[in-house]
């Protein structure tokens, strides 16, 4: 009885266990490939990223004071990074595009209108085909890129 209880034991403790190894593990390896990219684009130390926001595999990074703005994006099939310098950017919009004759949005982008010349940059933010489930994120995402293109126009115009 004792035995049988122990062994029952273990096998609930290893059923826990496994998956939080696993989960700690790659929390690990995210925020080390974070830092990596960080660091990459931090430009001899010239940009500091103080201000960070994670969610649905997508990381904004802002540096408020040298005027950084870096998006990394691990949800697409290849990670993607941007980096933008703000000190070049006359404002920040974003542009949802939809479906034809459907309120269905299919991506959503962050407009970057530089000041010299009529250059505009677009980065991609959101794609349908990244969401593994289909538009499960698009409302918590839609959400964290109006409040991004906020702070971004705030940091703009300071």
């Amino acid at each position: 009885m004792d035995t049988s209880v122990t062994i029952i034991g273990l096998i609930l403790t290893l059923i826990i266990a496994i998956p939080l190894l696993y989960s700690v593990r790659s929390s690990s390896i995210n925020k080390a490939k974070i830092k990596a990219i960080k660091n990459k684009f931090s430009q001899n130390n010239h940009f500091t990223f103080e201000i960070t926001e994670t969610q649905n595999k997508k990381v904004l990074a802002l540096d408020e004071k040298n005027k950084g703005f870096l998006l990394m994006d691990f949800s697409a099939k290849e990670e993607v990074v941007s980096f933008v310098d703000l000190n070049t950017i006359q404002s920040c919009k974003l542009i949802p595009t939809t479906e034809n004759n459907t309120a269905t949005i299919l991506k959503i982008e962050f407009e970057f209108q530089y000041k010299d010349g009529k250059k505009t940059e677009f980065i991609p933010f959101y794609k349908i085909e990244n969401d593994q489930i289909g538009q499960v994120c698009l409302y918590e995402d839609h959400q964290l890129a109006k409040k991004w293109t906020k702070i971004i126009q705030d940091c703009i115009t300071i």
